[in-house]
């Protein structure tokens, strides 16, 4: 048996140069590894109950209503198997930093190919654009098979740049958007959760499922920093000399609190929310995601 840490970890993937290559090898990689197709995106919503009747899959019984009523009723489903999954990714100055292999910039482009790959691997359709201060250049999407060379080739030419400002490219995102899907933005969202949260709502009232990916680096996380230090601003034109373990007990609390309270912003979104650093092997991120989207259509 293969060791997934080995063949899956970001030191071996970035010897892969080509992004769709890269997004191949590791979703391919991946589903071996599951006993059956994920229906990533897969679109179910309630559409009513009806009498159980004996041979009915007891997943589907409505036990709310029969804790109240004593009778077994079954909830029915529609299924919109034709998925379409839009991708946003952050290519603000923040996703520049990276001391690992991977930038956050190249862990999140590489991410968002897996994604695409994915979705294009079940026939759905899939379009990607990039942000930072406003919304950038976008790959419609779109069911062709050259889908995911188009929205690597995106990647390729993208340069990152000012700011993030999460609620003005979602208002504007929501706007361009005819049909309701599945929605993934990848950042490592430095910007203040309520603005996240009035963006998030927007695509709610669209009928959005929404999917959260916090990419952050290893130094983020831990501040592992020791000796006088040169901080400098990658958002703004800011500088800091200072003693790191004089902050870190104060940063490493704030990082917490800012995690939490995009947990909780996710939560009150309705949205899925996934926390991951740079040295995080791919296909564990990829595995999360699945079977809690798996698990999301067994209730």
């Amino acid at each position: 048996m293969r060791d997934s840490k080995k063949y899956f970890h970001p030191e071996t993937i970035k010897r892969i140069s080509r992004l769709e290559l890269r997004a191949k090898y590791v979703v391919e990689g991946v589903l071996s590894g599951m006993h059956r197709s994920p229906f990533f995106g897969q679109s179910i919503e309630f559409r009513q109950h009806r009498d159980y009747v004996q041979g009915d899959d007891l997943r589907h019984v409505d036990w709310k209503v029969w804790a109240r009523q004593d009778r077994l009723y079954v909830k029915q489903f529609e299924e919109d198997t034709d998925l379409h999954c839009h991708l946003l990714v952050d290519v603000s100055q923040s996703m520049t930093y990276g001391e690992g292999v991977f930038s956050k910039y190249d862990y999140a482009a590489t991410l968002a190919c897996c994604l695409a790959y994915l979705v294009i691997r079940q026939k759905d359709c899939v379009g990607c654009s990039i942000f930072a201060s406003e919304l950038g250049e976008t790959v419609p999407c779109l069911g062709r098979a050259t889908q995911l060379e188009a929205i690597a080739g995106l990647f390729d030419q993208s340069r990152t740049e000012s700011k993030t400002d999460m609620n003005s490219v979602l208002k504007t995102f929501s706007s361009k958007l005819n049909k309701k899907g599945l929605v993934i933005i990848i950042s490592d969202f430095f910007d203040e959760p309520e603005a996240l949260l009035r963006g998030m709502r927007l695509l709610r009232q669209q009928g959005h499922d929404l999917l959260i990916i916090h990419v952050l680096d290893r130094d983020e996380l831990e501040f592992p920093f020791d000796g006088p230090t040169h901080f400098e601003g990658l958002e703004s034109s800011d500088e800091l000399k200072c003693n790191p373990a004089a902050l870190r007990e104060t940063y490493l609390e704030m990082m917490h609190e800012h995690r939490h309270e995009l947990k909780k912003t996710c939560d009150s979104a309705r949205a899925d929310y996934e926390c991951c650093s740079t040295d995080t092997a791919f296909n564990t991120v990829l595995s999360r995601l699945l079977n809690r989207r798996m698990a999301r259509q067994k209730r």
